[in-house]
Protein backbone atom coordinates (compact mmCIF):
# COMPACT_ATOMS: atom_id res chain seq x y z
CA UNK A 1 0.00 0.00 0.00
CA UNK A 2 2.82 2.45 0.84
CA UNK A 3 4.36 1.68 -2.49
CA UNK A 4 1.21 2.65 -4.30
CA UNK A 5 0.82 5.81 -2.23
CA UNK A 6 4.36 6.87 -2.90
CA UNK A 7 3.93 6.51 -6.63
CA UNK A 8 0.80 8.61 -6.53
CA UNK A 9 2.53 11.44 -4.70
CA UNK A 10 5.47 11.35 -6.99
CA UNK A 11 3.17 11.71 -10.01
CA UNK A 12 1.31 14.59 -8.36
CA UNK A 13 4.54 16.46 -7.62
CA UNK A 14 5.73 16.22 -11.17
CA UNK A 15 5.78 19.55 -13.02
CA UNK A 16 4.07 20.10 -16.41
CA UNK A 17 7.49 20.53 -18.02
CA UNK A 18 8.47 17.01 -16.97
CA UNK A 19 5.23 15.47 -18.20
CA UNK A 20 5.12 17.16 -21.63
CA UNK A 21 8.48 18.24 -22.99
CA UNK A 22 8.40 21.34 -25.20
CA UNK A 23 8.42 20.73 -28.94
CA UNK A 24 11.22 22.63 -30.61
CA UNK A 25 10.44 24.49 -33.81
CA UNK A 26 12.26 23.18 -36.85
CA UNK A 27 15.40 25.11 -37.66
CA UNK A 28 15.87 23.67 -41.11
CA UNK A 29 17.27 26.23 -43.50
CA UNK A 30 14.74 27.41 -46.07
CA UNK A 31 11.70 26.63 -43.92
CA UNK A 32 8.86 29.08 -44.46
CA UNK A 33 6.04 29.45 -42.06
CA UNK A 34 2.51 29.04 -43.38
CA UNK A 35 0.58 32.11 -44.56
CA UNK A 36 -2.37 31.24 -42.37
CA UNK A 37 -4.82 31.73 -45.29
CA UNK A 38 -5.67 29.77 -48.44
CA UNK A 39 -4.10 30.70 -51.79
CA UNK A 40 -6.57 32.77 -53.85
CA UNK A 41 -7.91 31.23 -57.03
CA UNK A 42 -6.77 32.52 -60.41
CA UNK A 43 -10.19 33.90 -61.32
CA UNK A 44 -10.22 35.90 -58.07
CA UNK A 45 -6.65 37.17 -58.44
CA UNK A 46 -6.86 38.31 -62.08
CA UNK A 47 -9.35 41.18 -61.51
CA UNK A 48 -7.03 42.59 -58.86
CA UNK A 49 -4.15 42.72 -61.36
CA UNK A 50 -6.27 44.32 -64.07
CA UNK A 51 -7.50 47.07 -61.81
CA UNK A 52 -10.94 48.19 -60.82
CA UNK A 53 -13.84 47.49 -63.14
CA UNK A 54 -15.99 50.42 -64.19
CA UNK A 55 -19.41 50.36 -62.56
CA UNK A 56 -22.45 49.59 -64.64
CA UNK A 57 -24.25 52.59 -66.12
CA UNK A 58 -27.10 53.81 -63.94
CA UNK A 59 -29.15 55.46 -66.67
CA UNK A 60 -29.84 54.92 -70.36
CA UNK A 61 -28.23 58.25 -71.18
CA UNK A 62 -25.01 57.22 -69.48
CA UNK A 63 -25.02 53.90 -71.36
CA UNK A 64 -25.47 55.73 -74.68
CA UNK A 65 -22.65 58.13 -73.81
CA UNK A 66 -20.30 55.22 -73.10
CA UNK A 67 -21.34 53.50 -76.32
CA UNK A 68 -20.56 56.66 -78.31
CA UNK A 69 -17.15 56.84 -76.66
CA UNK A 70 -16.39 53.22 -77.62
CA UNK A 71 -17.50 53.86 -81.21
CA UNK A 72 -15.26 56.91 -81.38
CA UNK A 73 -12.27 54.87 -80.23
CA UNK A 74 -13.01 52.14 -82.78
CA UNK A 75 -13.35 54.70 -85.56
CA UNK A 76 -10.08 56.34 -84.58
CA UNK A 77 -8.32 52.95 -84.57
CA UNK A 78 -9.82 52.06 -87.98
CA UNK A 79 -8.76 55.45 -89.36
CA UNK A 80 -5.21 54.91 -88.13
CA UNK A 81 -5.07 51.44 -89.69
CA UNK A 82 -6.36 52.85 -92.97
CA UNK A 83 -3.74 55.61 -93.00
CA UNK A 84 -0.92 53.16 -92.27
CA UNK A 85 -2.15 50.81 -94.98
CA UNK A 86 -2.33 53.60 -97.54
CA UNK A 87 1.20 54.66 -96.53
CA UNK A 88 2.49 51.15 -97.33
CA UNK A 89 3.21 49.87 -93.82
CA UNK A 90 3.75 46.12 -94.21
CA UNK A 91 2.14 45.42 -90.84
CA UNK A 92 -1.21 46.78 -92.06
CA UNK A 93 -1.13 45.64 -95.69
CA UNK A 94 -2.89 42.58 -97.04
CA UNK A 95 -0.67 39.49 -97.41
CA UNK A 96 -0.60 39.82 -101.21
CA UNK A 97 0.89 43.35 -100.94
CA UNK A 98 3.56 42.71 -98.31
CA UNK A 99 7.29 42.56 -98.82
CA UNK A 100 9.93 44.59 -100.66
CA UNK A 101 9.37 42.62 -103.87
CA UNK A 102 5.74 43.67 -104.19
CA UNK A 103 6.66 47.23 -103.23
CA UNK A 104 9.16 47.30 -106.08
CA UNK A 105 6.52 46.02 -108.54
CA UNK A 106 4.16 48.78 -107.44
CA UNK A 107 6.87 51.39 -107.94
CA UNK A 108 7.59 50.13 -111.46
CA UNK A 109 3.90 50.26 -112.37
CA UNK A 110 3.32 53.66 -110.76
CA UNK A 111 6.19 55.34 -112.60
CA UNK A 112 4.64 54.65 -116.02
CA UNK A 113 1.41 55.73 -117.69
CA UNK A 114 -0.49 52.77 -119.14
CA UNK A 115 -3.58 52.19 -121.24
CA UNK A 116 -4.77 49.87 -118.49
CA UNK A 117 -5.36 52.93 -116.35
CA UNK A 118 -8.28 53.79 -118.69
CA UNK A 119 -10.01 50.46 -118.13
CA UNK A 120 -12.52 51.66 -115.53
CA UNK A 121 -13.34 54.96 -117.27
CA UNK A 122 -13.81 53.03 -120.52
CA UNK A 123 -16.21 50.61 -118.84
CA UNK A 124 -18.27 53.54 -117.54
CA UNK A 125 -18.27 55.13 -121.01
CA UNK A 126 -19.50 51.93 -122.65
CA UNK A 127 -22.23 51.52 -120.04
CA UNK A 128 -23.46 55.07 -120.68
CA UNK A 129 -23.33 54.53 -124.45
CA UNK A 130 -25.49 51.43 -124.16
CA UNK A 131 -28.18 53.50 -122.45
CA UNK A 132 -28.41 55.85 -125.43
CA UNK A 133 -31.30 54.79 -127.66
CA UNK A 134 -29.20 55.02 -130.82
CA UNK A 135 -28.03 51.86 -132.54
CA UNK A 136 -25.13 53.57 -134.36
CA UNK A 137 -23.69 55.00 -131.14
CA UNK A 138 -23.98 51.63 -129.48
CA UNK A 139 -22.11 49.97 -132.35
CA UNK A 140 -19.25 52.47 -132.26
CA UNK A 141 -19.02 52.22 -128.48
CA UNK A 142 -18.85 48.43 -128.65
CA UNK A 143 -16.19 48.53 -131.38
CA UNK A 144 -14.12 51.05 -129.43
CA UNK A 145 -14.41 48.91 -126.31
CA UNK A 146 -13.17 45.81 -128.14
CA UNK A 147 -10.19 47.64 -129.65
CA UNK A 148 -9.21 49.11 -126.27
CA UNK A 149 -9.54 45.75 -124.53
CA UNK A 150 -7.26 44.06 -127.07
CA UNK A 151 -4.72 46.87 -126.71
CA UNK A 152 -4.87 46.63 -122.91
CA UNK A 153 -4.38 42.87 -122.92
CA UNK A 154 -1.33 43.16 -125.20
CA UNK A 155 0.08 45.95 -123.06
CA UNK A 156 -0.50 43.91 -119.91
CA UNK A 157 1.39 40.93 -121.35
CA UNK A 158 4.33 43.09 -122.46
CA UNK A 159 4.48 44.93 -119.12
CA UNK A 160 4.22 41.68 -117.18
CA UNK A 161 7.24 40.20 -118.93
CA UNK A 162 9.23 43.41 -118.62
CA UNK A 163 8.47 43.79 -114.90
CA UNK A 164 9.26 40.12 -114.25
CA UNK A 165 12.74 40.59 -115.76
CA UNK A 166 13.31 43.70 -113.65
CA UNK A 167 12.21 41.90 -110.49
CA UNK A 168 14.46 38.91 -111.14
CA UNK A 169 17.40 41.24 -111.70
CA UNK A 170 16.58 43.21 -108.55
CA UNK A 171 15.95 40.13 -106.37
CA UNK A 172 18.13 37.33 -107.77
CA UNK A 173 17.77 35.19 -104.63
CA UNK A 174 13.98 35.29 -104.62
CA UNK A 175 11.83 32.63 -106.29
CA UNK A 176 9.97 34.85 -108.75
CA UNK A 177 6.96 33.42 -110.58
CA UNK A 178 6.26 35.19 -113.84
CA UNK A 179 2.49 34.61 -113.82
CA UNK A 180 2.11 35.94 -110.29
CA UNK A 181 4.17 39.07 -110.94
CA UNK A 182 2.47 39.68 -114.30
CA UNK A 183 -1.03 39.40 -112.84
CA UNK A 184 -0.14 41.60 -109.85
CA UNK A 185 1.23 44.32 -112.12
CA UNK A 186 -1.80 43.98 -114.45
CA UNK A 187 -4.27 44.52 -111.58
CA UNK A 188 -2.25 47.43 -110.22
CA UNK A 189 -2.06 49.15 -113.60
CA UNK A 190 -5.77 48.68 -114.32
CA UNK A 191 -6.77 50.68 -111.25
CA UNK A 192 -7.25 54.43 -111.26
CA UNK A 193 -4.15 56.03 -109.82
CA UNK A 194 -5.99 57.83 -107.01
CA UNK A 195 -7.74 54.64 -105.95
CA UNK A 196 -4.65 52.41 -105.74
CA UNK A 197 -3.95 50.78 -102.38
CA UNK A 198 -1.42 51.53 -101.04
CA UNK A 199 -0.95 54.98 -102.53
CA UNK A 200 1.78 55.41 -105.17
CA UNK A 201 5.07 56.53 -103.68
CA UNK A 202 6.49 57.79 -106.98
CA UNK A 203 5.19 60.00 -109.74
CA UNK A 204 5.15 59.00 -113.45
CA UNK A 205 8.63 59.36 -114.91
CA UNK A 206 10.32 59.53 -111.51
CA UNK A 207 13.36 57.18 -111.17
CA UNK A 208 13.02 54.20 -108.86
CA UNK A 209 15.50 54.31 -105.96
Amino acid sequence: MRFLRRNTSDNADATPEEEAPAVEEPTTKGYTAGKGRPTPKRRDAEPRKRGPVAPAPKTTREALRRNRGNKGERRAAARERRERMMAGDDQYLMPRDRGPLKAYVRDVVDTRRNLLGLFMPLAILVFVALLVPNFVIQQYATLLCLIMLVAMILEGIVNGRRITKLVRAKFPKEAVRGMSIGWYSFVRASQIRKLRVPKPRLRPGQPIP
